[in-house]
């Protein structure tokens, strides 16, 4: 069966993808070691603690403990890499155009509901879709909000002092901890929805993150056939 390639991610797009997924794991797994140090988060009712971010035998299974020092060294340095990588990609977008294809328009959310039930397979049809479906241009664009709200808040929390109007604008220390406390927690539920989507889709997909393409199977169409009547 003959086959067509499809031109679909281009080098800056899969470079600055693929860099960012080492940088974003390392500042997740340093900003845990940095919240051991002030573990104060959980959910409880009068004295009773219902849900403890994270219990004690994950900091012990993950060997956490006592190791804030190595936790900031590495968070306040793959910050600025982080962040550059992050203002590229976003400059990129802007000036190559790509963001026509990234950015959600009116009928996105309704389109990404639509992606969403043909996951579960309660939805047959398939959803329209260009480069990204409507779910990954939601999905996306959310996470390019969630980086710059982790660099605002997390630059309020760094030098709070040196920066108190930014801390301010974030409503103060607690709050601008809570909402970076939060955004990690966002992203960690990012990547494993992220790498389930990556699985499902197949290595086609994959391959277009890591080669820039996709390969489409093309049916041959029928050699039409003709018919004679016999009188």
């Amino acid at each position: 069966m003959p086959v067509k390639i499809i031109h679909k991610h281009k080098l800056a797009t899969r470079w600055m993808h693929w860099i960012n997924f080492p940088l974003l794991t390392i500042m997740i797994w340093s900003g845990m070691l940095i919240y051991w140090a002030n573990d104060v988060y959980q959910i409880k009712i009068g004295n009773t603690v219902l849900v403890k971010f994270f219990p004690e035998w994950f900091y012990n299974f993950f060997h956490v403990p006592h190791r804030l020092a190595e936790g900031m060294a590495f968070h306040f340095v793959f910050m600025w890499l982080f962040m550059m990588n992050g203002l590229f990609y976003v400059c990129y977008t802007l000036f190559s155009g790509e963001w026509r294809y990234l950015l959600p328009n009116k009928k996105s959310f309704k389109e990404a509901w639509q992606v969403l039930l043909q996951d579960l397979h309660l939805r047959k049809e398939k959803p329209p879709q260009t480069k990204y479906n409507a779910a990954q241009r939601v999905a996306y664009s959310m996470i390019i909000l969630m980086g710059l709200g982790s660099i605002i808040t997390g630059l309020a929390i760094y030098k709070p002092f040196q920066l108190q109007w930014l801390l301010t604008l974030c409503g103060g220390y607690e709050v601008a901890r809570v909402i970076h406390f939060v955004l990690t927690i966002g992203y960690v539920l990012f990547f494993v929805i992220h790498i389930v989507q990556v699985i499902l889709a197949g290595w086609n997909n994959f391959r277009a993150m890591v080669a820039g393409f996709e390969i489409i199977k093309v049916k041959e169409e029928a050699a039409p056939t003709t018919i004679e009547n016999k009188e």
